[in-house]
């Protein structure tokens, strides 16, 4: 039994160190949220066009609960909510964040695709992290496959969210909306 806890707190210690620097390394585009629309959507206005115009952004690398797979859709799109929120307990005040694009700017609905960051912090890996939703990898965008991997195994270990041992998401988002059409 000891030996299997000095191994696990060295597995988390190799996941916490190998942890690439809270920076953006390509180009990002500055806009303001206004929705959260989802646990991996957000509707956001971007500024830099002559017409304002509102734009729907998919987050890159990650799969959220539909929200029908209740409490887990629900709570990654509150916790999306609250980690771009300006204050808690307080009305919902959106901030502006930094989308940084991958190989493929648009997918096939003409949603933007995009890692987000505010704040220093890789909003996609750390609601993997924190267990609200699944890494999901998708080529050709995979320039944070390896954090979205390491955040999930954490998520994992740890019993987070949807990890949960009392609690578990028994199936995939993309599995219960082919079983619950």
């Amino acid at each position: 039994m000891l030996r299997l806890l000095g191994l696990l707190c060295c597995c988390l210690f190799l996941l916490v160190g190998c942890q690439s620097p809270d920076v953006p390394t390509g180009r990002t585009v500055t806009v303001q949220v206004q929705r959260v629309v989802s646990g991996q959507t957000l509707d956001v206005l971007n500024p830099t066009q002559q017409t304002a115009l509102i734009e729907r952004v998919r987050l890159i690398g990650i799969e959220a609960p539909d929200f029908k797979q209740e409490p887990w859709g629900t709570a990654a799109k509150n916790r999306l909510e609250q980690m771009i929120s300006q204050t808690a307990n307080q009305p919902i005040v959106l901030k502006p964040v930094f989308l940084e694009p991958d190989v493929q700017e648009k997918d096939s609905t003409g949603r933007w695709l995009a890692y987000v960051w505010y704040n220093g912090v890789l909003i996609n890996e750390q609601l993997v992290k924190e267990g609200y939703v699944l890494a999901a990898p998708r080529l050709p965008n995979t320039k944070y496959d390896a954090r979205l991997a390491r955040a999930q195994e954490y998520a994992r270990l740890m019993g987070y969210g949807i990890w949960n041992p009392d609690q578990p998401m028994r199936s995939t988002p993309a599995e219960f909306r082919r079983q619950n059409p």
